[in-house]
């Protein structure tokens, strides 16, 4: 009733030549407070990679940030009147994997709209 347990065998790990992990993936971290500008502008990226023949993976949501502000209404008395704010930052993820000098190029000169940031990362 011993039972055999079968163990199952792993490929060896493949070493990362420096040609291939010098530019294997572009990260673009994409931010912004309108989640319609942020779709608007995700969209145009993808567009501007799939135009040179690039892979892209995503976009990919992330949770988003909220930042909330109690403020008291009145200046003086009042303490139980208060109001509250908050600033919401969504955010999305792209992966353009292998990216070529022409795609780095033509995604520099992308002209976004304003309120959007880009985290341009090599992994």
């Amino acid at each position: 009733m011993a039972e055999e347990k079968t163990k199952t065998k792993r490929a060896p790990k493949k070493s990362a030549t420096p040609e291939t992990a010098a530019a294997s993936r572009l990260r673009l971290r994409v931010r912004a407070y309108d989640h319609k500008v942020l779709d608007a502008s995700v969209k145009q990226i993808i567009d501007t990679a799939l135009r040179f023949d690039a892979d892209v993976v995503g976009p990919i949501p992330l949770p988003t940030d909220i930042r909330k502000f109690t403020v008291n209404a009145s200046s003086f008395v009042y303490k139980d009147a208060r109001e509250q704010f908050e600033i919401r930052t969504h955010k999305r993820i792209l992966d353009i994997l292998n990216p070529t000098a022409k795609v780095v190029d033509a995604l520099t000169n992308l002209s976004l709209p304003s309120g959007v940031s880009v985290d341009v990362r090599m992994l």
